[in-house]
């Protein structure tokens, strides 16, 4: 039998068809890392955004389907452990000392002066290397060459706390492009996302570098309006937890996260504190409290990792990987686990549910804790939650009633097209879906007593922050319109151009965002840097509960308006609001925008 991507039965000559069309586009590409502009100068790429249909080059030609792709050789599931990544570990110190201006003269490629390094100077220090590495992804599959971060993809776990500000100084010692494998671009830039960080270490999409350079990128870990609205220390109720970096280099996110550049940070304080007999008594770190990074693949027809430039909507793979591993399994004790959600992409939404497969029917409920990073004000009791590109969302499971037995985290949402999943969406029956985790629950007698020890808090009974004020009045009510233009994406009827800065926003003033889908049957992710924001209507009503909170990407279904609260405070310069889908991203769809003591009142930027 012979499949496509999305699982349906082809012809062995279609299928060879596809694998030839797969192999002569990525020839085309190899070294050339082609962006969706220079294709369509190739005449490759149609005004409509469509691939011109040239014999051997076009998979889809005659088809209605946007996307033709033949299916990654069979991964048996279930049979190599999930990874927990390492904790990433610090130095004593750094040669060169860090300094406050770019020092270009030993190698650095940062172009603008730390806001704050002598303000609020790290504590402690870290060197990360960005190399190609052998990594392993399944025992169904060869050894991948993947972009890491020191070695590994994901890469290593940092862990934080507020109050204590880091350095970290991020060496690129990437390949050549001659030596890419056909995709990937080794000029980057790496975003911590959700981070409330200076615009120079913010990992915006313009400030890359090369091979052979290095990047201090100051991480303060302090609290939003610690320097505004909440002097000295900033607002408790704007505690983040768990956030995640990415290479975000213009025109290559997709390619550059997709190799492997991707990894997740933690934050602590003093109420969310990683020992499960403090603060808010949530699960201990790291034994019970697990970050987890999800991820869709295509591979091709040797098992080698495949990226298909020549995508239109956005890519679907049809390998899942859960911390870099195709389909794991994870062992866990009969007690209370909190686990933390990334989505990575690039293209996949998940609605997960927890399957029990001799319980079908069974209605497994768990309980929401967080929201792209941030505490809800109270947990929120679900039988699933569906995740965008980029969103994250921390969980509590409770496995102390079914020692002994097994279950799997179950992707039931129907995702047919990269541009997102139907409107309404489909949600498949139990055991229909994509099971992407099995999780099995010891049941010896020594598990039982690890039950007995459990000392994290009852979550039915648990409060968190309260929302921060979200009524004080605009100084201006912004839009921004998101379509498609001439095959690419845009916003406002316009490109991104990295030196064209679209608008201005005063420091330290609010501002309502309003963010409005005109691109027909796509959906987008759409992540705003620096600042959270809290949703105040969906189509002009109430967002449901599950986003009654603080969020820094929102889900712009199709058709859909949508009204955003900000404050902006602290930090100068500039920031992009983009599309998450990270092929949308890459096809135009951002905006650079900064933030200045003065900000205009530009309506429609």
């Amino acid at each position: 039998m012979y499949y496509n991507v999305f699982g349906e039965k082809v012809s062995r000559a279609r299928y060879r068809e596809m694998q030839n069309a797969a192999k002569n586009r990525r020839e085309l590409i190899a070294g050339g890392c082609f962006t969706r502009r220079d294709l369509m100068k190739l005449g490759l790429i149609t005004g409509a955004g469509m691939l011109v249909a040239k014999s051997g080059l076009s998979a889809r030609a005659g088809s209605f389907l946007p996307q033709m792709q033949a299916a990654s050789p069979h991964v048996t599931p279930f049979v190599d452990p999930m990874p927990f990544m390492p904790i990433k570990q610090t130095v004593p110190s750094l040669s060169p000392a860090p300094t406050v201006c770019p020092n270009t003269a030993a190698g650095e490629g940062r172009v603008d002066c730390h806001q704050a390094l002598t303000l609020l100077p790290p504590q402690k220090f870290y060197t990360v290397h960005q190399k190609a590495a052998q990594v392993f992804v399944s025992s169904s599959l060869p050894t991948q060459t993947l972009w890491t971060f020191d070695g590994i993809s994901p890469g290593p776990l940092y862990v934080a706390r507020y109050g204590e500000p880091i350095l970290v100084r991020n060496f690129n010692d990437l390949p050549p492009v001659s030596q890419n494998g056909g995709f990937g671009l080794p000029s980057v830039t790496t975003h911590l996302h959700n981070g409330h960080t200076p615009s120079e270490s913010d990992g915006f999409f313009a400030d890359f570098f090369e091979i052979g350079h290095w990047y201090d990128q100051h991480y303060p870990n302090v609290l939003a309006g610690f320097q505004s609205t909440h002097p000295p220390n900033g607002d408790i109720n704007e505690s983040m937890s768990t956030l995640w970096y990415h290479d975000h280099r213009v025109g290559f996110t997709a390619q550059n996260t997709y190799k492997g550049l991707v990894g997740n940070y933690l934050l602590f304080n003093q109420f969310d504190t990683g020992n499960e007999q403090t603060g808010f008594h949530l699960p201990s770190f790291p034994q019970f409290d697990i970050p987890m990074i999800f991820a869709d693949r295509v591979f091709d027809a040797n098992g080698i990792l495949s990226f298909d430039l020549f995508n239109i909507d956005g890519i679907l793979g049809d390998v899942f990987l859960v911390n870099g591993v195709a389909q794991p399994f994870l062992r866990v004790q009969p007690r209370k686990y909190r686990f933390r959600l990334t989505n990575t992409g690039p293209s996949r939404f998940y609605s997960f549910f927890l399957t029990n497969p001799q319980d079908l029917g069974a209605h497994n409920l768990y309980r929401i804790i967080a929201n792209d990073g941030n505490l809800l004000p109270r947990p929120i009791q679900v039988e699933s939650v569906t995740i965008g590109v980029a969103e994250r969302v921390d969980v509590i499971i409770d496995f102390s009633q079914v020692a002994g037995q097994t279950f799997f985290l179950e992707n039931r949402l129907q995702q047919l097209l990269g541009r997102g999943p139907a409107d309404p969406p489909v949600i498949l029956p139990a055991g229909q879906g994509t099971s992407v985790l099995k999780i099995i629950v010891s049941g010896d007698q020594q598990a039982l007593a690890v039950r007995a020890a459990d000392r994290s808090g009852d979550p039915s009974m648990m409060t968190f922050y309260p929302l921060p004020d979200n009524t004080a009045p605009p100084r201006v009510t912004r839009s921004f319109e998101f379509d498609r233009l001439n095959g690419q994406w845009s916003i406002n009827g316009r490109f991104v151009d990295p030196e064209e800065t679209r608008f201005t926003v005063q420091q330290n003033d609010v501002e309502h965002w309003i963010l409005n889908n005109l691109s027909g049957d796509w959906q987008h992710p759409v992540h705003i840097h620096l600042e959270e924001h809290q949703i105040l209507t969906r189509n002009r009503v109430p967002p449901p509960n599950f986003e009654v909170s603080r969020k820094d990407v929102t889900r712009l279904h199709q058709n859909e308006r949508i009204e955003l609260f900000f404050r902006f405070r602290d930090w100068t310069g500039e920031y992009p609001i983009h599309c998450h889908n990270v092929v949308h991203e890459d096809t135009a769809m951002m905006m650079r925008w900064e933030i200045q003591p003065q900000g205009d009142l530009n309506r429609n930027p």
